[in-house]
């Protein structure tokens, strides 16, 4: 359940990425609902840029991956210790 929620949390950066592409898409309802979610997490990874171009949410989304791999391995580590 939780690495379906980190996957989730993943398209929100996507999604919330993707809005940069469109004049006012931060104003709209999904936009802000986005930026309350995404911004605490990916604000870690501000200083992620090259010149005019940021790499916070790739930056955020490797992170959540990593996690994600980590949480497959403690669970394969817990099944294998039950049986």
């Amino acid at each position: 359940m939780l690495q379906r929620l980190i996957q989730v949390y993943i398209l929100a950066i996507v999604v919330y990425a993707l809005l940069s592409w469109f004049p006012g898409a931060y104003q709209t309802g999904l936009g802000r609902l986005l930026a309350r979610i995404v911004e605490p997490f990916q604000s870690w990874f501000n200083w992620a840029h090259l010149g005019m171009i940021g790499f916070a949410p790739l930056v955020a989304i490797l992170v959540l991956t990593g996690v994600q791999y980590g949480l497959q391995y403690v669970q394969i580590l817990l099944l294998n210790l039950l049986y």
